[in-house]
């Protein structure tokens, strides 16, 4: 049963596609979410973040305040590195503890986890198959700037700030090209996803 990553750049439409994906009926998780969950109050994470960054990175309740913490790291490599060395081994833990829980409960099908920094964080031996969603950058400009309110000179500084496709292209098993409309993708993807349910031994 294949376990797949899926990973693409600020606008591609990852999190379109693993919308679908869920609505084809996939198990899936959401790094992101995952990584919030191990600096929770008593998780993996909590006293390392805390150890790492102060104790003025509490909320009242004793909670990590996210807003806090990301305006310590935020333009700041160091910082940000240091948090990052805390919490993506712990995702990584977390991810592969919630896919055997998954398996454990009767999942069957090809689980999808998204996460955008999934060659970043060196998340690769997690998964059996990367998918890379890319999609042209004028898409991308527009897409954000509806969606986000981005001026596309704010968006091109993110894209330029993140890994390159060319770069996670090297790391993928499939490219899924996003650029079309939302009809040609979903087409686009119910083709990939019968592929996969025949590899999914």
């Amino acid at each position: 049963m294949i376990t797949v990553g899926l990973t693409g750049g600020i606008g591609s439409g990852k999190s379109t596609v693993a919308q679908i994906l869920g609505e084809f009926g996939a198990p899936f998780l959401d790094a992101d979410k995952v990584a919030h969950t191990t600096y929770a109050p008593g998780a993996s994470a909590y006293e390392a973040v805390i150890a790492a960054f102060g104790a003025e990175v509490l909320a009242p309740d004793r909670t990590i305040d996210r807003r806090k913490l990301g305006s310590i790291v935020f333009g700041n490599p160091a910082q940000l590195n240091k948090l990052t060395s805390i919490v993506w081994p712990a995702t990584s833990d977390s991810i592969r503890r919630n896919i055997v829980e998954l398996r454990a409960s009767g999942a069957k099908l090809p689980i999808v986890v998204e996460a955008a920094i999934l060659i970043e964080a060196n998340w690769q031996p997690l998964f059996d198959e990367i998918w890379l969603v890319r999609a042209p950058r004028e898409q991308v400009l527009a897409r954000i700037e509806i969606q986000r309110g981005l001026k596309p000179s704010e968006t091109d500084a993110r894209i330029r700030a993140q890994l390159s496709d060319e770069e996670r292209a090297k790391h993928a098993t499939l490219i899924i090209e996003n650029n079309g409309s939302i009809e040609d993708l979903r087409e686009l993807l119910k083709e990939i996803w019968a592929e996969a349910l025949k590899r999914n031994g």
